[in-house]
């Protein structure tokens, strides 16, 4: 039977990338009959990439693939299905990596991907043997990695809302200064409220500062001493 998986891996705030990738990787290990160690990765396409992996020796296996372009990582990442090296010593794909693979004594890898909203997540497996990992794309490490691929998508969505509730939060708590600031500008212009308030954009724009700032001083002084540039803004 395959080990419960850690409830940490079901919390959507409980643990950054890096803690989870290192539960996904060991739960792997423990649930595989003949897997010395794994790997694991995350990616939304920019260029960090954080890793995890169960023993030191194996972190250079994963940057040589990461570094090259070239490995099971990187070809499982483009197919979008698993990709196995049943022996590397007869194989004859990614030379740099075959070759630290062999030196650490790895003889037989598998490569499982999983991509879902914007996201790619990969779990290596690595052995001593050869051909000794019997189909792991059907057994307990693809479900830990679905289920784990699942927790980083729902983290994702849970950040990105709360971003959105803080960013409308400030929006409420700067709008009726910003209301205030564009009727001293209809004022001093005699404009409408959608000119006041691109006047107030470009000036925002033109001295690299928060919008919010810019109205905030305008009502300070009430708009005395600005008429000029306000008019020439409003051109």
């Amino acid at each position: 039977m395959a080990p419960m998986p850690d409830p940490d891996l079901l919390r959507p705030e409980s643990s950054l990338p890096g803690r989870r990738l290192s539960e996904l990787a060991e739960q792997a290990v423990r649930c595989t009959p003949a897997c010395c160690g794994a790997s694991t990765t995350v990616s939304d396409g920019g260029d960090e990439q954080p890793i995890a992996v169960t023993h030191p020796d194996l972190a250079g296996l994963v940057s040589v693939q990461l570094r090259s372009g070239e490995g099971p990582i990187p070809a499982a990442e483009e197919r979008g299905a698993p990709v196995d090296a049943e022996d590397l010593l007869r194989d004859e794909r990614w030379p740099e990596y075959r070759a630290m693979a062999l030196d650490a004594g790895v003889r037989s890898c598998v490569t499982l991907p999983f991509q879902r909203g914007g996201l790619t997540v990969t779990l290596t497996l690595f052995s001593f043997r050869p051909g000794a990992l019997d189909d792991p794309g059907h057994g307990p490490a693809q479900a830990l990695g679905d289920l784990a691929t699942t927790s980083f998508v729902r983290d994702r969505h849970y950040r990105a809302a709360l971003t959105e509730l803080d960013q409308l939060g400030t929006a409420m708590r700067t709008r009726p200064v910003v209301d205030q600031a564009s009727g001293i500008v209809m004022h001093v212009l005699g404009c409408d409220a959608d000119t006041a308030f691109g006047v107030l954009r470009r000036v925002s724009q033109a001295t690299n500062r928060k919008l919010a700032d810019v109205a905030a001083a305008l009502v300070e002084t009430k708009g005395r001493g600005l008429e000029r540039e306000l008019v020439s803004l409003a051109r």
